[in-house]
């Protein structure tokens, strides 16, 4: 890098962190997860506000890249984080309920997202393969931000009430089928440039990883002076881990998202919820503090709204109808069949319509695989951000604070819960 591009690069991301922190600030005083300033504040820097042209002149061409690769690190660190979590998370609540409710709350959104592809590819609004579209669209719809909904439940005291454990073991569920079914999709329009053959490769990774990789880490992790203990030799092979993860797959023809995120899955959490605890939190800081925040610029970088006109926005209001009603719609007929309270059912079907940083890593890895163009691209982002915002005031409606320490789960699920047990 050039002098020029260095300067541009620190300029930047000095910029980034203050007005991501700022925004931040402004969505947790309006009762909205940190993660909905941080979007927007990537979305006003870049071009649907102030222009191409000032955007270029704040994020100069030549240090794009470099802000790019942080980006991408800070998705492969989010990623790891979500798999480490993932075990932990998928223990409550879990049983014939949740799988339930998972199910259908993808499946209708699925197809509906899977029905509205084609109706955009019908008019020519797809780059690639019309096939890997119309997964992808549907996969996208089916999508809930796991991380993000666990923040709101904590942030509103919901996380030990029926509903939060529900939304939780729900979430999680969903989560690992979308990242399947988007590993399918990726395969298909033939991800990362790589021969398909290459594909093959995945069966005897995924082996290794959970027979040769997981006792490994096991032994590490509890061996020493001091197991159960985050020391530096410890951390740094973690690190080392999840970015050969991350390449291995990459280099496979998937994502290197699919590494990192199996990576966090396979770390052992018997050698203790402290120190699985301890590593989210040393590892994820510098993400949460420095490398999402470049992320989502980077994301705002290629959203522009400002040249939409009437189609662009009718589209957005399809795209927003489908995504919310599909979504809303699954969970809640789902959970009343199985005899939850129909206030319930509604809070819960909000939270599953949380979709946040999950759903902007999905479009992202959809805008470079070409699955998506920039106009489709920008839409999805702006539905992304509504369903996300929708979540807090929807829920003082359907869960007002009185409640939530109510058991609102009626006999029929009572049952469920007690056979669970």
């Amino acid at each position: 890098m050039t002098d020029d591009q260095l300067f541009a690069l620190f300029c930047d991301l000095a910029l980034i962190l203050v007005l991501s922190q700022l925004m931040g600030t402004v969505a947790r005083r309006f009762s909205q997860p940190a993660v909905i300033g941080e979007v927007l504040a990537g979305v006003l820097l870049g071009p649907t506000l102030l222009g191409s042209a000032v955007t270029d002149l704040l994020f100069p061409v030549g240090a794009r890249p470099m802000l790019t690769a942080l980006a991408d690190v800070g998705m492969a660190v989010f990623m790891f984080i979500v798999g480490l979590e993932m075990d932990r998370r998928m223990l409550r609540g879990t049983g014939r309920l949740a799988v339930s409710v998972s199910l259908f709350s993808m499946l209708l959104p699925f197809g509906l997202g899977s029905a509205l592809a084609l109706l955009l590819a019908a008019d020519g609004q797809h780059p690639g393969s019309r096939l890997g579209f119309v997964l992808f669209m549907g996969t996208a719809m089916s999508v809930t931000a796991f991380p993000v909904l666990a923040r709101i439940l904590t942030d509103r005291r919901m996380q030990h009430t029926p509903v939060g454990g529900l939304a939780l073991a729900c979430a999680a569920i969903s989560d690992v089928l979308a990242w399947c079914m988007l590993a399918a999709v990726v395969a298909l329009v033939g991800g990362g440039g790589a021969d398909q053959w290459h594909l093959l490769l995945l069966v005897p990774y995924a082996g290794g990883m959970v027979w040769v990789v997981r006792p490994l880490l096991r032994r590490l992790l509890t061996a020493g002076d001091s197991p159960g203990r985050l020391n530096p030799g410890v951390l740094t092979t973690v690190l080392a881990g999840l970015l050969l993860s991350g390449a291995a797959t990459e280099k496979i023809g998937l994502h290197f998202i699919f590494g990192v995120f199996l990576f966090g899955v396979i770390v052992p959490k018997e050698a203790g919820e402290r120190l699985a605890e301890d590593m989210g939190k040393r590892i994820g800081s510098i993400s949460n503090q420095l490398l999402l925040p470049v992320f989502f610029v980077c994301v705002g970088l290629n959203v522009d709204l400002s040249r939409l006109g009437r189609s662009g926005w009718t589209d957005f209001l399809l795209i927003l109808l489908v995504a919310v009603s599909g979504k809303f719609l699954g969970a809640f007929l789902s959970a009343r069949a199985h005899g939850v309270t129909a206030r319930q059912s509604a809070a819960l079907a909000t939270l599953l319509n949380t979709r946040g940083l999950t759903e902007l890593i999905i479009l992202t890895t959809g805008l470079q695989l070409g699955v998506l163009d920039e106009r489709l691209y920008s839409l999805m982002v702006a539905m992304a951000v509504v369903t996300t915002a929708m979540a807090g005031p929807l829920l003082a409606l359907f869960a007002p604070s009185p409640l939530v320490d109510h058991d609102l789960v009626g006999r029929r699920a009572k049952k469920v819960q007690t056979t669970r047990g």
